[in-house]
């Protein structure tokens, strides 16, 4: 399998990277900064350079090439303001859904955030618009034709990997190490059972690949 990522330098997409490599896949990672090519080759991918909000959906096609899927794990980062969080976590998204549809890519895998159909759209507080903007952005994808996959994760950490997890269509809120929603996304890539399903996860007691598996079979 070979996964475009958009946002491929980003702490989650490398530790994806990372985890599709040692599986024996393959991926492309989209950044922004060409000064990210080494660490995102060390992490087992192949870097395009290309700025999701200065870009079209010709050229993002271009840089998805003839991949097997597309995830997105870009995001406007916990400092920026509530501009960005239309312009990337918002319109980036459905840039790639375009894109996707352009190349024929019918796999795609949204990181998303919990409560991100909770959003405030009359507030003005940062986190309200991102929110929205991430809601906005899984409503498009389950509305397209693509084989879509939601993953909501809790609060992310920079914990070490646990390799467990509570998963479901809705958990309590919680934390989550940036490793373990990963892992999660590399083992939602491999279930085909996990197409249509928009779920929740946070740290918990279920290995992984246990978690996944009951996900894509409905249990």
């Amino acid at each position: 399998m070979h996964v475009a990522i958009a946002g491929g330098h980003g702490q989650i997409a490398l530790h994806l990277e990372r985890e599709l490599a040692a599986a024996g896949h393959t991926s492309t990672a989209i950044i922004r900064n060409p000064d990210h090519a080494d660490d995102v080759r060390a992490a087992g991918a192949e870097p395009v350079v290309l700025d999701l909000e200065d870009t079209t959906a010709t050229r993002l096609a271009e840089a998805v090439g003839n991949a097997d899927a597309v995830v997105f794990a870009a995001g406007a980062g916990p400092n920026s303001g509530a501009g960005r969080k239309a312009t990337m976590d918002r319109d980036g998204a459905l840039l790639l859904i375009a894109a996707a549809q352009l190349t024929g890519t019918m796999r795609y895998v949204m990181v998303s955030a919990m409560g991100a159909d909770d959003g405030d759209p009359d507030s003005d507080d940062v986190f309200q618009i991102y929110l929205v903007a991430k809601g906005a952005a899984d409503a498009a994808l389950r509305e397209s034709e693509l084989d879509w996959t939601v993953v909501r994760p809790g609060r992310l950490t920079n914990d070490s990997a646990t390799g467990a997890v509570e998963l479901a269509e809705s958990v309590d809120r919680g934390e989550i190490p940036r490793a373990d929603v990963a892992a999660v996304l590399a083992r939602t890539l491999e279930e085909p059972g996990t197409v249509g399903t928009t779920f929740e996860v946070v740290g918990g007691a279920t290995p992984i690949r246990d978690a996944v598996r009951a996900i894509a079979s409905g249990t």
